[in-house]
């Protein structure tokens, strides 16, 4: 049986930001979504990850799910059999977004968390298309159900992420870097940066997308995942 596949979220994201995904994975691969809600780091959310994943597993993650596999990859490699990062980034967060950050939560805490989303996160999130509205609609209620508190965490642990470009460094299983061409939050120029430092990893750019291709073409992106799923593991 081929390893089972474990997917992290992004920001404010739960399960269903991989709905299509799972439905189609599922009929073939063990497949599990981990909440990375817990932790003002990234740290401490991989460790978290790490107690109730398999003993070892496929990873993908998206946006901050990605920073997560990235420092779950640094910590425990021998647990990963193959790793996909999608609309991510390796670096630590600029001061300028970090700075934005503090005025967003404080707006949250206020009650302002749908504000937050609907003006701050979703007009960046989103290519323009026939399901925008449709999408845009599922990740608020994603956030909302979430909560303020979640929000806060998350905020906290992306403003305080570490480097990661020495553990792309070191990876050797095999790799997909994913990404919208539209991504405006990490665009196309910084996933191929990540592909060229991934010894033998595979870029691929999915047109009409923007920071959620899962959702945006839900078809391109299982069928990445596929492919990437049936490469043949490699030797350590």
């Amino acid at each position: 049986m081929t390893e089972p596949v474990v997917f992290l979220p992004g920001m404010m994201c739960d399960a269903r930001l991989f709905g299509p995904q799972i439905t189609d994975l599922s009929r073939d691969h063990a497949v599990m979504t981990v909440p990375i809600t817990q932790g003002e780091r990234i740290e401490e959310i991989a460790s978290s990850v790490l107690d109730v994943a398999p003993m070892r597993f496929a990873l993908a993650g998206l946006s901050m799910g990605g920073m997560v596999a990235m420092e779950l990859y640094r910590r425990a490699p021998d647990r990963v059999t193959r790793l996909a990062l999608m609309d991510t980034s390796p670096l630590p967060e600029p001061p300028q977004m970090a700075a934005l950050r503090d005025p967003q939560i404080i707006r949250a805490r206020s009650g302002k968390l749908r504000e937050v989303v609907s003006n701050d996160l979703l007009p960046q999130y989103l290519a323009h298309g026939p399901h925008s509205a449709e999408i845009g609609a599922l990740v608020m209620d994603m956030a909302l159900g979430l909560g303020v508190e979640v929000f806060v965490r998350q905020s906290r642990a992306m403003q305080r992420r570490r480097d990661q470009q020495g553990t792309l460094r070191r990876i050797n299983v095999p790799t997909l870097v994913l990404c919208g061409a539209e991504d405006s939050i990490c665009p196309i120029k910084r996933h191929t940066f990540m592909a060229e430092m991934i010894p033998k990893a595979e870029l691929r750019v999915i047109e009409e997308a923007a920071h959620m291709p899962t959702l945006e073409q839900p078809d391109e992106v299982t069928r990445a995942l596929r492919d990437w799923l049936a490469k043949p593991l490699l030797l350590r």
